[in-house]
Protein backbone atom coordinates (compact mmCIF):
# COMPACT_ATOMS: atom_id res chain seq x y z
CA UNK A 1 0.00 0.00 0.00
CA UNK A 2 1.41 3.36 -1.06
CA UNK A 3 1.69 5.93 1.74
CA UNK A 4 0.19 9.27 0.78
CA UNK A 5 2.75 12.06 0.70
CA UNK A 6 1.82 14.99 2.94
CA UNK A 7 1.81 18.42 1.39
CA UNK A 8 4.02 21.17 2.79
CA UNK A 9 1.05 22.85 4.50
CA UNK A 10 0.01 19.57 6.13
CA UNK A 11 3.56 18.98 7.31
CA UNK A 12 3.60 22.43 8.92
CA UNK A 13 0.34 21.68 10.73
CA UNK A 14 1.69 18.42 12.10
CA UNK A 15 4.88 20.19 13.19
CA UNK A 16 2.65 22.63 15.07
CA UNK A 17 0.83 19.77 16.79
CA UNK A 18 4.18 18.16 17.66
CA UNK A 19 5.43 21.46 19.07
CA UNK A 20 2.32 21.81 21.27
CA UNK A 21 2.16 18.18 22.36
CA UNK A 22 4.37 18.61 25.52
CA UNK A 23 2.06 21.39 26.74
CA UNK A 24 -1.07 19.38 25.95
CA UNK A 25 0.28 16.31 27.76
CA UNK A 26 1.30 18.42 30.75
CA UNK A 27 -2.13 20.08 30.84
CA UNK A 28 -3.99 16.77 30.71
CA UNK A 29 -1.79 15.04 33.29
CA UNK A 30 -1.17 17.90 35.73
CA UNK A 31 -3.79 20.65 35.32
CA UNK A 32 -7.05 19.22 33.99
CA UNK A 33 -8.07 17.33 37.15
CA UNK A 34 -7.15 20.15 39.59
CA UNK A 35 -9.00 22.60 37.33
CA UNK A 36 -12.18 20.54 37.44
CA UNK A 37 -11.81 20.00 41.19
CA UNK A 38 -11.40 23.73 41.87
CA UNK A 39 -14.59 24.47 39.93
CA UNK A 40 -16.42 21.86 42.04
CA UNK A 41 -15.09 23.48 45.20
CA UNK A 42 -16.24 26.92 44.03
CA UNK A 43 -19.85 25.66 43.86
CA UNK A 44 -20.09 24.71 47.52
CA UNK A 45 -18.39 24.31 50.85
CA UNK A 46 -15.84 21.69 51.79
CA UNK A 47 -16.46 19.64 54.89
CA UNK A 48 -13.74 17.44 56.31
CA UNK A 49 -14.87 13.93 57.20
CA UNK A 50 -13.88 12.26 60.46
CA UNK A 51 -12.89 9.14 58.57
CA UNK A 52 -10.62 11.18 56.32
CA UNK A 53 -11.12 12.92 53.03
CA UNK A 54 -13.66 15.64 52.32
CA UNK A 55 -17.18 16.19 51.08
CA UNK A 56 -18.45 19.05 48.92
CA UNK A 57 -21.75 20.57 50.10
CA UNK A 58 -23.05 22.11 46.90
CA UNK A 59 -24.68 25.51 47.13
CA UNK A 60 -24.82 26.75 43.56
CA UNK A 61 -23.13 30.06 42.81
CA UNK A 62 -23.40 31.31 46.40
CA UNK A 63 -19.64 31.75 46.78
CA UNK A 64 -19.50 33.89 43.64
CA UNK A 65 -22.40 36.04 44.85
CA UNK A 66 -20.84 36.43 48.30
CA UNK A 67 -17.47 37.46 46.87
CA UNK A 68 -19.02 40.07 44.58
CA UNK A 69 -21.66 41.53 46.88
CA UNK A 70 -20.63 40.94 50.50
CA UNK A 71 -16.89 40.30 50.78
CA UNK A 72 -15.13 43.36 52.16
CA UNK A 73 -11.99 43.17 50.01
CA UNK A 74 -12.55 41.18 46.83
CA UNK A 75 -13.96 43.88 44.54
CA UNK A 76 -11.39 46.46 45.65
CA UNK A 77 -8.43 44.08 45.29
CA UNK A 78 -9.64 42.82 41.89
CA UNK A 79 -10.01 46.39 40.62
CA UNK A 80 -6.57 47.33 41.93
CA UNK A 81 -5.01 44.30 40.22
CA UNK A 82 -6.55 45.20 36.85
CA UNK A 83 -5.59 48.88 37.16
CA UNK A 84 -2.02 48.03 38.17
CA UNK A 85 -1.75 45.73 35.18
CA UNK A 86 -3.08 48.41 32.82
CA UNK A 87 -0.56 50.92 34.19
CA UNK A 88 2.46 48.60 34.33
CA UNK A 89 2.26 46.82 30.97
CA UNK A 90 2.90 49.91 28.74
CA UNK A 91 5.76 51.02 31.01
CA UNK A 92 7.42 47.60 30.99
CA UNK A 93 7.08 47.28 27.19
CA UNK A 94 8.45 50.75 26.56
CA UNK A 95 11.41 50.22 28.88
CA UNK A 96 12.12 46.75 27.43
CA UNK A 97 12.14 47.98 23.84
CA UNK A 98 14.26 50.99 24.79
CA UNK A 99 16.81 48.81 26.65
CA UNK A 100 16.89 46.18 23.87
CA UNK A 101 17.51 48.87 21.25
CA UNK A 102 20.43 50.22 23.28
CA UNK A 103 21.87 46.75 23.86
CA UNK A 104 21.63 45.98 20.14
CA UNK A 105 24.10 48.78 19.35
CA UNK A 106 27.78 47.98 18.88
CA UNK A 107 29.91 49.18 21.79
CA UNK A 108 32.72 47.86 23.97
CA UNK A 109 31.50 45.65 26.82
CA UNK A 110 28.18 44.88 25.13
CA UNK A 111 28.12 41.27 26.38
CA UNK A 112 28.59 42.40 29.99
CA UNK A 113 25.88 45.04 29.61
CA UNK A 114 23.47 42.42 28.28
CA UNK A 115 24.24 40.15 31.23
CA UNK A 116 23.60 43.02 33.63
CA UNK A 117 20.20 43.71 32.07
CA UNK A 118 19.25 40.05 32.49
CA UNK A 119 19.92 40.26 36.23
CA UNK A 120 16.34 41.43 36.94
CA UNK A 121 15.12 37.99 35.83
CA UNK A 122 17.35 36.35 38.43
CA UNK A 123 16.56 38.91 41.10
CA UNK A 124 12.82 38.60 40.48
CA UNK A 125 12.83 34.83 40.81
CA UNK A 126 11.69 32.88 43.84
CA UNK A 127 13.79 33.03 46.97
CA UNK A 128 16.10 35.77 45.72
CA UNK A 129 13.08 38.01 45.15
CA UNK A 130 11.87 37.36 48.69
CA UNK A 131 15.31 38.14 50.05
CA UNK A 132 15.58 41.30 48.00
CA UNK A 133 12.32 42.64 49.35
CA UNK A 134 13.86 42.52 52.82
CA UNK A 135 17.35 43.54 51.83
CA UNK A 136 19.20 46.78 51.87
CA UNK A 137 18.69 46.98 48.10
CA UNK A 138 14.94 47.19 48.53
CA UNK A 139 15.37 49.63 51.37
CA UNK A 140 17.61 51.81 49.26
CA UNK A 141 15.19 51.74 46.34
CA UNK A 142 12.31 52.57 48.64
CA UNK A 143 14.38 55.39 49.98
CA UNK A 144 14.86 56.64 46.46
CA UNK A 145 11.25 56.41 45.56
CA UNK A 146 9.23 57.07 48.64
CA UNK A 147 11.45 59.20 50.76
CA UNK A 148 11.75 57.09 53.88
CA UNK A 149 13.70 58.14 56.94
CA UNK A 150 16.79 56.35 55.69
CA UNK A 151 19.99 58.24 56.40
CA UNK A 152 21.22 59.90 53.18
CA UNK A 153 24.78 59.01 54.15
CA UNK A 154 23.77 55.32 54.03
CA UNK A 155 21.92 55.50 50.74
CA UNK A 156 24.27 57.93 49.08
CA UNK A 157 21.31 60.06 48.17
CA UNK A 158 21.26 63.75 48.80
CA UNK A 159 17.50 64.08 48.93
CA UNK A 160 14.36 62.04 49.30
CA UNK A 161 12.67 60.26 46.43
CA UNK A 162 9.47 62.12 47.16
CA UNK A 163 11.11 65.48 46.65
CA UNK A 164 12.71 64.20 43.42
CA UNK A 165 9.30 63.05 42.21
CA UNK A 166 7.80 66.43 43.04
CA UNK A 167 10.64 68.15 41.19
CA UNK A 168 9.99 65.95 38.14
CA UNK A 169 6.30 66.81 38.29
CA UNK A 170 7.12 70.50 38.40
CA UNK A 171 9.45 70.20 35.41
CA UNK A 172 6.89 68.32 33.34
CA UNK A 173 4.10 70.74 34.19
CA UNK A 174 6.35 73.68 33.30
CA UNK A 175 7.13 71.96 29.98
CA UNK A 176 3.42 72.08 29.13
CA UNK A 177 2.46 68.43 29.68
CA UNK A 178 -1.03 67.57 30.81
CA UNK A 179 -1.65 66.70 34.45
CA UNK A 180 -2.67 63.12 33.60
CA UNK A 181 0.53 62.44 31.63
CA UNK A 182 2.61 64.11 34.34
CA UNK A 183 1.08 61.89 37.04
CA UNK A 184 1.62 58.81 34.87
CA UNK A 185 5.31 59.54 34.25
CA UNK A 186 6.07 60.52 37.84
CA UNK A 187 4.35 57.34 38.99
CA UNK A 188 6.59 55.38 36.61
CA UNK A 189 9.66 56.98 38.18
CA UNK A 190 8.37 56.08 41.64
CA UNK A 191 8.11 52.41 40.57
CA UNK A 192 11.29 52.16 38.51
CA UNK A 193 12.64 49.22 40.55
CA UNK A 194 9.44 47.23 39.96
CA UNK A 195 9.51 48.02 36.23
CA UNK A 196 13.16 47.02 35.79
CA UNK A 197 12.76 43.81 37.78
CA UNK A 198 9.83 42.81 35.53
CA UNK A 199 11.54 43.56 32.19
CA UNK A 200 14.31 40.95 31.87
CA UNK A 201 12.53 38.38 29.69
CA UNK A 202 10.90 41.06 27.55
CA UNK A 203 14.31 42.62 26.85
CA UNK A 204 15.66 39.26 25.69
CA UNK A 205 12.69 38.71 23.36
CA UNK A 206 13.02 42.18 21.84
CA UNK A 207 16.79 41.74 21.51
CA UNK A 208 16.32 38.46 19.62
CA UNK A 209 13.84 40.20 17.32
CA UNK A 210 16.16 43.14 16.66
CA UNK A 211 19.02 40.83 15.77
CA UNK A 212 16.83 38.99 13.26
CA UNK A 213 16.16 42.12 11.18
CA UNK A 214 18.02 41.97 7.89
CA UNK A 215 20.90 44.52 7.68
CA UNK A 216 19.91 45.12 4.04
CA UNK A 217 16.80 46.99 5.24
CA UNK A 218 18.94 49.42 7.21
CA UNK A 219 21.42 49.82 4.35
CA UNK A 220 18.62 50.58 1.90
CA UNK A 221 17.11 53.10 4.34
CA UNK A 222 20.43 54.92 4.77
CA UNK A 223 20.99 55.01 1.00
CA UNK A 224 17.54 56.62 0.67
CA UNK A 225 18.59 59.25 3.21
CA UNK A 226 16.38 58.19 6.12
CA UNK A 227 17.25 59.58 9.55
CA UNK A 228 17.70 57.42 12.65
CA UNK A 229 14.25 58.48 13.86
CA UNK A 230 12.65 57.47 10.54
CA UNK A 231 14.55 54.17 10.44
CA UNK A 232 13.28 53.26 13.89
CA UNK A 233 9.61 53.95 13.11
CA UNK A 234 9.62 52.73 9.49
CA UNK A 235 11.91 49.67 9.80
CA UNK A 236 12.72 48.62 13.37
CA UNK A 237 9.33 49.10 15.00
CA UNK A 238 7.27 47.29 12.29
CA UNK A 239 9.74 44.41 12.21
CA UNK A 240 9.55 43.83 15.97
CA UNK A 241 5.80 44.44 16.20
CA UNK A 242 4.97 40.66 16.29
CA UNK A 243 7.15 40.46 19.38
CA UNK A 244 5.24 43.33 20.95
CA UNK A 245 2.17 41.11 20.87
CA UNK A 246 4.19 38.26 22.42
CA UNK A 247 5.55 40.52 25.14
CA UNK A 248 2.14 42.03 25.87
CA UNK A 249 0.66 38.56 26.45
CA UNK A 250 3.62 37.50 28.58
CA UNK A 251 3.61 40.70 30.64
CA UNK A 252 -0.15 40.56 31.30
CA UNK A 253 0.07 36.95 32.49
CA UNK A 254 3.18 37.71 34.55
CA UNK A 255 1.47 40.69 36.21
CA UNK A 256 -1.49 38.50 37.21
CA UNK A 257 0.66 35.65 38.53
CA UNK A 258 1.64 37.22 41.84
CA UNK A 259 -0.34 40.15 43.18
CA UNK A 260 -2.65 41.12 46.01
CA UNK A 261 -5.58 39.09 44.63
CA UNK A 262 -3.63 35.84 44.51
CA UNK A 263 -2.55 36.52 48.10
CA UNK A 264 -6.16 37.17 49.09
CA UNK A 265 -7.28 33.87 47.54
CA UNK A 266 -4.41 32.07 49.28
CA UNK A 267 -5.28 33.66 52.64
CA UNK A 268 -8.96 32.78 52.22
CA UNK A 269 -8.10 29.13 51.55
CA UNK A 270 -5.28 28.38 53.98
CA UNK A 271 -5.82 30.91 56.79
CA UNK A 272 -9.62 31.26 56.85
CA UNK A 273 -9.97 27.62 55.65
CA UNK A 274 -12.73 28.63 53.20
CA UNK A 275 -11.71 26.66 50.11
CA UNK A 276 -15.01 27.16 48.30
CA UNK A 277 -14.83 30.95 48.47
CA UNK A 278 -11.15 30.91 47.52
CA UNK A 279 -11.90 28.76 44.48
CA UNK A 280 -14.73 31.10 43.46
CA UNK A 281 -12.38 34.10 43.74
CA UNK A 282 -9.77 32.30 41.65
CA UNK A 283 -12.27 31.42 38.93
CA UNK A 284 -13.59 34.96 38.66
CA UNK A 285 -10.01 36.20 38.54
CA UNK A 286 -9.26 33.67 35.80
CA UNK A 287 -12.29 34.80 33.76
CA UNK A 288 -11.34 38.48 34.07
CA UNK A 289 -7.77 37.72 33.06
CA UNK A 290 -8.91 35.63 30.10
CA UNK A 291 -11.26 38.35 28.85
CA UNK A 292 -8.53 40.97 29.13
CA UNK A 293 -6.07 38.77 27.26
CA UNK A 294 -8.58 38.21 24.46
CA UNK A 295 -9.29 41.94 24.21
CA UNK A 296 -5.61 42.92 24.24
CA UNK A 297 -4.60 40.18 21.79
CA UNK A 298 -7.39 41.15 19.38
CA UNK A 299 -6.54 44.87 19.57
CA UNK A 300 -2.76 44.52 19.26
CA UNK A 301 -2.85 41.81 16.56
CA UNK A 302 -4.74 44.22 14.27
CA UNK A 303 -1.67 46.49 14.22
CA UNK A 304 1.04 43.84 13.96
CA UNK A 305 3.13 43.75 10.80
CA UNK A 306 4.30 40.36 9.51
CA UNK A 307 7.18 40.40 7.04
CA UNK A 308 7.09 37.55 4.51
Amino acid sequence: MMRKQLSFEQQKKWYGVLFLSPWMLGFLLLFAIPLIASFRFSLGKLEMLAAGGYKVMYGGFGNYKYALTEHAEFNRVLTESVVNMAVNVPLILFFSLFAATLLNQKFRGRAIARAVFFLPVILASGIIHDISTQSIMSTVMNGMTYGTNLDPEVTGLSGSGLSQSLELKGMLVDAGMSQALTDYLSNAVDRIYEIISSSGVQILIFLAGLQSISPSLYEASKIEGATGYEIFWKVTFPMVSPLILTNVIYTVIDSFADNSLTKLAYKTAFTDMNFGLSAAMSWMYFIVEGLMLLLIAYTVSKRVFYYD
